[in-house]
């Protein structure tokens, strides 16, 4: 068997993959920043010209501008409306406080008191603070004139949250699916070369000489964490964006692959903890029959091909056939071998054996999915 060649750091052959994803991002956040600094201008510039008395408030209008840029325009439009709910909310628990009493200490804790139950509720979201601070401000800062300014707040803040939809809508609107394919492609190899370097350890002397397939198992949850929230980001930013029409993409799909990447990843932390407690007797301390190992480093590496080449376009045979065929190897092996051993030096082979076919169930479907035209 061809070795491959790994280091401890099952990241380390993906670094270029990680690399062009967080380029990406960068652009994403430069372009967003960059709508953002012109929506403020334009509000800005735009604000003294409103009619009434929201000419005496211009400096609100960059506030609405910034609350409503969000990556996402879905998100810039829910984040919209919660502040204008707040707002209302709160201009609304400073009139009652002028309209059947007067401003005083007790007054203002009270209604600041409502306002911070209300935000406690979570339907305004991350604005729920607006509730109680702008309770504040009409009372503190309007004064005498709470009504004029309630009305010259809200309507520059109004003003703000729509010039700052439309800059996000109409300059480049945010359309993070192309970081998806880049997303799953990592977690395919870090997960592939994950089990290769624990099938190159099984084949080498044992006990073995590198541990970095049993510390880095938990880096497994923390790439399935990002690549979930990249799906997540994906699906909301093609919600009411014009350009998903002209780029569209089968996220349904997307999902199944994540969902059978992280019960893989499942499976290869039980195949890890097993064979750390049979190296170091830690979670568990298990035994592990040295001629069985051959079999298991062949089963492992072959599913480790099943993930390194889905979706590869260059495949000399069919990588899930092998894997099964491999699986079927170590499968009679144990059955030949169960009446010369106890169950509890079969236990961690046996176990290892249902994790690999459990890994197979998963991804079988969806690698066949992906071979056809």
């Amino acid at each position: 068997m061809k070795k491959r060649a790994l280091t401890s750091n099952p990241l380390e052959p993906v670094k270029k993959t990680a690399w062009r994803i967080k380029s990406e991002i960068t652009r994403a956040r430069v372009l967003q920043a960059a709508k953002l600094a012109l929506a403020v201008g334009i509000a800005w510039t735009i604000a003294p010209y409103l009619p009434g008395v929201a000419d005496n408030y211009p400096y609100y209008a960059p506030l609405g501008a910034i609350v409503s840029m969000y990556p996402t325009l879905m998100g810039s439009m829910k984040n919209a409306l919660q502040t204008l709910g707040s707002l209302v909310v709160a201009i609304v628990l400073a009139g009652a406080v002028i309209i059947f009493s007067s401003p005083s200490v007790l007054t203002m804790s009270l209604a600041v008191g409502a306002g911070a139950l209300i935000a406690a509720t979570g339907w305004f979201g991350a604005n729920r603070e607006y509730i109680p601070v702008t309770v504040l401000f009409v009372l503190i800062i309007g004064g005498p004139d709470a009504d004029s300014y309630s009305i010259g707040y809200l309507e520059q803040v109004s003003l703000g949250i729509v010039v700052g939809l439309l800059v996000n809508v109409l300059i480049f609107p945010a359309l993070s699916q192309n970081a998806v394919d880049q997303q799953l492609a990592n977690f395919r190899r870090v997960l592939s070369d994950h089990l290769a370097e624990i099938s190159e350890a099984l084949a080498d002397s044992w006990p073995p000489e590198r541990d970095g397939w049993a510390t880095a198992k938990d880096t497994l949850v923390s790439v399935s964490g990002e690549v979930r929230e990249a799906v997540l980001l994906a699906d909301e930013s093609r919600k009411a964006n014009p350009r998903a029409r002209r780029y569209r993409r089968d996220l349904r799909a997307d999902y199944e692959d994540l969902a059978a990447l992280e019960n893989v990843t499942f499976h290869v932390r039980d195949i890890t903890d097993v064979l750390t407690g049979a190296v170091w007797g830690t979670p568990i301390k298990v035994e592990l029959r040295p001629e069985l190992r051959p079999t298991l480093s062949q089963a492992l590496a072959a599913v480790s091909t099943v993930l390194s080449e889905w979706g590869s376009a260059e495949k000399r045979e069919d990588p899930l056939a092998a894997a099964t065929d491999a699986l079927a190897s170590l499968t009679a092996e144990l059955d030949a071998r169960k009446d010369t051993a106890t169950a509890t030096a079969m236990g961690a082979s046996a176990a290892i054996s249902m994790d690999i076919a459990r890994i197979l169930a998963a991804l079988s479907s969806r690698v066949e999915q992906s071979e056809q035209p």
